[in-house]
């Protein structure tokens, strides 16, 4: 019996268009976004150089911001190129399996830094309510397998994801109306029944990222009952002023997700799909951008130690001239 031949069912490109209804603007769309991209870059790199230079700041929270700035330079870096090359050359061609592995490493880096976060927070909890136990728990040891856990949830829950996709036949169009391919975005052009994929992206949400968000939540209740128990009121001040940069990151994080995932699943009909790309796009390339700023502001260890080094580059150059 003759073997079927699979190109029938899988073409061998997709073609990304962009922001639909936005064509026109793509070249001036091009100028935020690089810049943008351009911040997250050099704001991020500067964060790891800092943190890795200063020996001081080998501490439990600062490694865990340098794995932050990682999975920030690297989720921003699977998507803003393909984007500029739409914006810039009109490159929108990508193949099967290309577009396979960017929704791959976009899902896989959402779900470790979604990982990331909860263990700053964890961290938080044990600086503030458990201080005594801080040093001894969050050892190196144990940093590292919080890393490995992080990665390989990540694995295990974004691998089906892309056998679920290869699965489907793709008979029809095969035009994304996107800067980039996503889940439900691929999935929506089969020619076959897609609610596993639906099932299963809303399992990943409920058991991964909602789980995420639920510990989160618990552990600054208990933060926050803890600070509120401090007699002087400068000190639950500090207290609450190491934790607000940790916050603004979380918020900045989540919202932007859960508005883009909601939308792809249930307001597709009612959403602008401009409004809704322009939105996915900016949750990739936004937060990535703003948090090595945010944490630059709020944590003073960090921003002495970026002035010193500019200060260092800049005077000693002039000093040697």
């Amino acid at each position: 019996m003759e073997m079927l031949n699979t190109s029938t069912f899988h073409p061998d490109y997709f073609l990304l268009m962009g922001i639909p209804g936005l064509e026109e603007s793509h070249l001036l769309l091009s100028i935020p976004f690089s810049i943008m991209y351009v911040m997250d870059l050099i704001g991020n790199s500067i964060l790891i150089l800092v943190i890795e230079r200063s020996e001081t700041l080998h501490q439990p929270m600062y490694l865990f911001l340098v794995m932050l700035a990682t999975c920030d330079i690297l989720l921003s870096s699977t998507t803003v190129p393909k984007t500029l090359c739409i914006f810039w050359f009109n490159s929108h061609t990508i193949s099967f399996n290309g577009c396979l592995v960017q929704i791959f490493f976009i899902h896989f880096k959402f779900g470790t830094e979604s990982a990331i976060l909860v263990s700053m927070a964890f961290d938080r909890y044990y600086a503030i309510c458990q201080p005594l136990t801080y040093t001894s728990t969050l050892t190196g040891t144990f940093i590292r397998r919080i890393i490995f856990f992080a990665l390989l949830r990540s694995f295990c829950i974004i691998t089906p994801v892309v056998f679920l996709l290869y699965r489907l036949p793709y008979e029809g169009s095969n035009v994304i109306e996107h800067t980039y391919c996503e889940h439900m975005s691929m999935a929506r052009l089969a020619t076959a029944d897609t609610l596993v994929n639906v099932v299963y992206g809303l399992i990943i949400a409920a058991s991964a990222t909602g789980m995420d968000l639920i510990l989160f939540v618990i552990s600054y209740v208990v933060i926050i009952r803890a600070v509120l128990r401090l007699r002087s009121s400068e000190a639950r001040l500090k207290t609450f002023d190491t934790c607000t940069s940790h916050v603004s990151v979380i918020i900045l994080f989540y919202i932007p997700a859960f508005f883009s995932f909601i939308i792809h699943r249930i307001g597709h009909k009612y959403i602008s799909p401009r409004f809704h790309i322009l939105l996915a796009n900016l949750y990739v390339i936004v937060p990535p951008m703003m948090n090595p700023i945010i944490y630059g502001v709020k944590m003073r260890e960090i921003r002495q130690r970026v002035v010193a080094m500019f200060c260092k580059v800049f005077i000693g150059d002039r000093h040697e001239r």
